[in-house]
């Protein structure tokens, strides 16, 4: 398999540029998820890795080799599309074999590549079948040992489970997963989806208006954002303002709307004393106080509970700490809340409060998609 490297990547439709100036580098074997909201460009660099697509400015190398103006025939990339795009008038088999045969591979090794390719998305035996008769997943694994038989030296993957119901999606991106890594595959898989770039990628490009924000390993990008934006994009989060009154190595203090709050100095981001920054903390990680907890001190706050909606795995509590409002996730209910009443206490660990740069000109943050 190859690395594939994209340098200076612009891409313009009329007067609109919908990629400026992105740079990205893929290792060999990687499984690596453009994740971002519909329109931010994700799909137009997949398809300037595969050549349907003309890049304005910049390069795709396949390894040492600029396949920038090569033809999409020509560079030995397999992609499925959101749509399948299958024939409805050929066979599995058929529909698997198309691009053996546009390849004059010789008919004897058709037939055992193809074999091959429905064994290993488990859909053995399905050859003599019409796609009509599949079911969605069936369907998608089509999709996928068609674009595998040809043996790529990458694999683009273009929302390839949009079009399943959220039970299959969730089998399916395992699914996924397995193969890409059983065939060692290079593979570039776009996403508007958070949960499914958090759950299969190596590592996860985060992008926003034609442009890379943060590019990480998922647990990073999803513990450690690095701007607003992502924090909002990248899962649910509380963004509060704040400004930074101590700084030591034992830790980062922070007055705000909820008041005192102490972070751990390992940030992403580590601001001066004196700076405003956006303090971000996920609803999951705020937890009601037990007994023995002591009753004052920074990261325990009083808040009062102004709504709750219940889930099942967890319940969604809405809450103000003074004017401040805040989501907890409270995970496990044992039951459903009663009517809101009185203050609760709530903490939150100082690893859970992360520290973002803030714009003094932007009264609030940016949106993430």
């Amino acid at each position: 398999m190859v690395a594939v490297t994209i340098r200076d990547l612009v891409v313009r439709y009329g007067t609109k540029t919908v990629v400026d100036r992105v740079n990205l580098s893929i290792e060999a074997k990687e499984l690596f998820l453009l994740l971002g909201p519909s329109g931010c460009g994700k799909t137009t660099i997949l398809r300037s890795v595969a050549g349907f697509a003309q890049p304005d400015a910049g390069s795709v190398w396949f390894g040492q080799e600029d396949v920038t103006r090569l033809p999409p025939h020509a560079r030995q990339a397999g992609m499925v599309f959101q749509s399948f795009a299958l024939w409805p008038h050929m066979t599995v088999a058929e529909n698997v074999a198309f691009g053996l045969k546009e390849r004059s591979v010789p008919k004897n090794e058709i037939a055992s590549r193809v074999e091959g390719a429905l064994e290993s998305t488990q859909i053995r035996g399905f050859g003599p079948r019409r796609i009509d008769e599949l079911s969605g997943g069936e369907q998608q694994r089509v999709a996928l040992a068609r674009a595998l038989v040809v043996r790529p030296r990458c694999l683009l993957l273009d929302e390839p489970l949009a079009s399943l119901d959220a039970r299959l999606r969730r089998s399916m991106r395992e699914e996924v997963r397995r193969i890409c890594k059983s065939f060692g595959l290079t593979t570039i898989y776009v996403t508007h989806d958070q949960k499914e770039a958090l759950a299969i990628a190596d590592r996860v490009a985060v992008m926003q208006d034609g442009r890379i924000l943060q590019v990480g390993a998922p647990n990073d990008v999803y513990r450690r954002p690095r701007s607003p934006a992502v924090a909002r994009f990248v899962g649910e989060t509380n963004l509060v303002r704040g400004r930074v009154t101590s700084w030591d190595a034992s830790g980062i203090g922070i007055e705000s709307p909820l008041g005192t709050l102490v972070a751990t100095s390992e940030q992403s981001f580590v601001p001066s004393g004196g700076d405003g920054v956006w303090i971000s903390i996920r609803p999951e990680c705020f937890r009601l106080a037990t007994a023995g907890t002591p009753p004052v001190g920074p990261n325990r706050l009083m808040a009062r509970r102004s709504g709750t909606i219940y889930l099942g795995e967890i319940a969604e509590h809405h809450l103000r700490v003074g004017e401040q409002a805040l989501s907890m996730y409270e995970i496990n209910p044992r039951a459903a809340p009663a009517t809101p009443d009185g203050e609760i206490p709530i903490l939150v660990d100082p690893m859970d409060v992360v520290l973002l740069p803030f714009d003094e000109n932007t009264a609030t943050p940016p949106e993430g998609g």
